[in-house]
C-alpha cells in the first residue's frame, strides 16, 4: 500500500510503498476513503509529542470501510463504513476508565501519533476507537467532523446553554465555520467575530445572526450592546484576540477556548469577578461523542467546507493547511 510518512523530526512527507498492516485481535483494518489534515498533525512533523516514534504516518480524521476484523472484534462488520478520530483507544483498566472517563485514560492512544494514521491507503485501529458513519454524510465531508466538528460541537453542548442564549464565535476558520453552523442549529443567537469584512457574507450564510469586525469595532463593547454573551467560543489561535473579547461576556458568561495556541492570554481577576465570568478550555471527546456529532450533523445538514487533494500531493496540502490558506478544511483522498 501507499502511505505518507514522516521519517524524522521536522522532515517532509515521503510517499512510500509498505506492506498493508494486519489487525491485532482487538483491531480492525480500514481501507481509507478520506482523511482530513488537522493542525494537530504538526505534532508528528515537528516531533512535539512525547514518546513519538518514527517513521510515523499521521491522520486522525479518517473515514473508510472495514477490510478485515481482528479475532476479538464482535460489534463491527466487514465492509461497514466507519471513522477514527483523535481519541484512538484506551486501556479499560485505569481509574479514569473505571469511572467511564476514557478521555483521561492513563494509557490513552492518539490516532496518527500512538500508531499510524490515515495518510495512507489502509490503517489499523483498536475497536474502541471506531465510530459508525451516517449514510447521509459523504466520506470526505464526515472526515473533518471527527476532530474539528466534535471539538466545537462537544464544547458547546456541554457549556450549559439554553435555546436563545447569545453565543459568539471568535474566528471563522476550520473550527469557527462549523461552530457557527452548530450554534445556529442548536437554537442560539449566533454572533460571528472576525478581523475582516471578507467573511461577513459567508458568516451570515453559515447561520450567524450578527457579524462583528474586531478591527473596525471593539468586539467586547458590541457584544455588551447585544446583551452580553452567555458563551464566547474562541476558535482563532491568538492569545491577544481571545483576551480582547473577555469583557463581552454577560453575567455568568463563559469564555471557552478550543483554539490551541502557545500564546498567553491576559485577563485580570477583576474582569472575572465582576459578572461571575469564567474561562475554560475543551478538548475533543470520545468515539460516542464523535457519533453524536456525526448524527447531529447529518440531521441538520451541517457540513464542513473542504478542499480535496490526492495522497501524492500531501506536502502541498499540509503546507496550505498550516499556512491557514485553506477554506476551510483539507481532505486527502487515497
Amino acid at each position: 500500500m501507499k502511505a505518507a510518512q514522516i521519517k524524522a523530526k521536522n522532515g517532509d512527507f515521503e510517499l512510500v510503498e509498505i506492506d498493508k498492516p494486519s489487525p491485532l485481535p482487538n483491531e480492525i483494518l480500514i481501507k481509507v476513503e478520506a482523511c482530513g489534515i488537522c493542525h494537530s498533525d504538526n505534532f508528528v512533523k515537528t516531533g512535539a509529542f512525547p514518546g513519538l516514534e518514527y517513521p510515523r504516518t499521521p491522520g486522525h480524521e479518517v473515514v473508510g470501510t472495514i477490510e478485515e476484523l481482528g479475532s476479538e472484534v464482535k460489534q463491527w462488520n466487514k465492509n461497514q463504513r466507519v471513522g477514527i478520530g483523535w481519541h484512538g483507544g484506551h486501556c479499560f483498566e485505569c481509574e479514569p476508565c473505571r469511572r467511564g472517563d476514557f478521555v483521561s485514560c492513563d494509557h490513552a492512544k492518539i490516532s496518527g501519533i500512538s500508531y499510524n494514521g490515515g495518510y495512507a491507503e489502509y490503517m489499523t485501529a483498536p475497536q474502541e476507537a471506531v465510530v459508525s458513519i451516517p449514510e447521509k454524510l459523504k466520506s470526505a465531508e464526515a472526515a473533518p467532523l471527527l476532530c474539528a466538528g466534535i471539538t466545537v460541537f462537544n464544547a458547546m453542548r456541554n457549556a450549559g446553554l439554553r435555546a436563545g442564549d447569545l453565543v459568539a464565535v471568535q474566528g471563522i476558520g476550520g473550527l469557527g465555520h462549523l461552530a457557527i453552523q452548530y450554534a445556529n442549529k442548536m437554537g442560539m443567537r449566533t454572533i460571528a467575530i472576525s478581523t475582516s469584512d471578507d467573511k461577513k457574507d459567508l458568516a451570515h450564510k453559515l447561520g450567524a445572526h450578527d457579524f462583528i469586525n474586531a478591527k473596525k469595532d471593539n468586539a467586547a463593547e458590541k457584544l455588551q450592546e447585544l446583551g452580553g454573551a452567555k458563551l464566547i467560543l474562541a476558535t482563532a489561535p491568538s492569545g491577544k484576540a481571545i483576551s480582547s473579547v473577555v469583557d463581552g461576556l454577560g453575567i455568568d458568561g463563559k469564555l471557552l477556548t478550543v483554539a490551541a495556541t502557545g500564546e498567553a492570554m491576559e485577563v485580570s481577576t477583576m474582569q472575572l469577578i465582576m459578572g461571575r465570568k469564567t474561562i475554560a478550555g475543551w478538548p475533543s471527546g470520545t468515539p460516542i461523542d464523535s457519533e453524536d456529532t456525526l448524527n447531529f450533523s447529518a440531521m441538520t445538514n451541517t457540513k464542513p467546507m473542504i478542499e480535496e487533494y490526492p495522497l501524492d500531493q500531501v506536502n502541498e496540502a499540509f503546507e496550505k493547511m498550516m499556512n491557514n490558506e485553506a477554506r476551510f478544511r483539507i481532505v486527502l483522498k487515497p
